[in-house]
């Protein structure tokens, strides 16, 4: 008699996960820890591939578009996996899916305010070394996009393409990026 209770226990739940869609449903928010499908850390930060990308409601084509990026090497924050789907985040916080071949795993960063958000137009310092004392390479303003290199966890080697002249390799303090985590370092 206990034996047909258990199952008809485990007869119900499997038939309520069953009948309310658990498997076919994608996650609808961020996850923490290895992604279901690549096996890579969740989050993590990638770049667009191309200068159209839409950016979708569900992880589809049937799903409407919510979005259309039109800048090649836009930093994006990838919160979930579904299938060939990717779940990103934007810099202001935008969330949607997108397939995984317009996405690249090219680090790129965008320069923000800092920790004093006041000054969002005052321009950041990219430097010649490492050091808060060290010569300006060029003074970026809030958004300029550049190509991660690596990180210390305090500093970052960042390379901006400036239009009609030479790229600018530099260091500019981590952060002031969106595209790396704090502390994080990148090689």
């Amino acid at each position: 008699m206990r034996v047909s209770r258990l199952s008809l226990a485990v007869a119900a739940v499997l038939a309520g996960g069953l009948a309310t869609g658990a498997r076919a449903a994608p996650p609808g928010g961020p996850e923490a820890g290895i992604g279901p499908v690549t096996k890579l850390p969740l989050p993590r930060y990638a770049s667009l591939k191309t200068d159209r990308v839409n950016l979708r409601e569900g992880p589809s084509k049937d799903h409407r578009t919510l979005w259309v990026f039109q800048r090649a090497g836009l930093p994006v924050e990838i919160v979930g996996e579904f299938e060939t789907w990717r779940r990103i985040r934007d810099s202001e916080g935008t969330e949607g899916w997108v397939l995984h071949s317009l996405l690249s795993g090219r680090r790129t960063a965008i320069v923000n305010a800092g920790p004093d958000k006041g000054v969002e137009k005052a321009a950041v310092s990219l430097r010649a070394k490492a050091d808060d004392g060290a010569d300006d390479e060029a003074k970026l303003q809030t958004g300029v996009i550049g190509s991660v290199k690596s990180c210390t966890g305090t500093w970052c080697r960042l390379i901006v393409a400036l239009p009609n002249k030479r790229d600018v390799d530099g260091y500019i303090r981590q952060n002031r990026l969106w595209g790396v985590y704090p502390n994080e370092v990148v090689e």
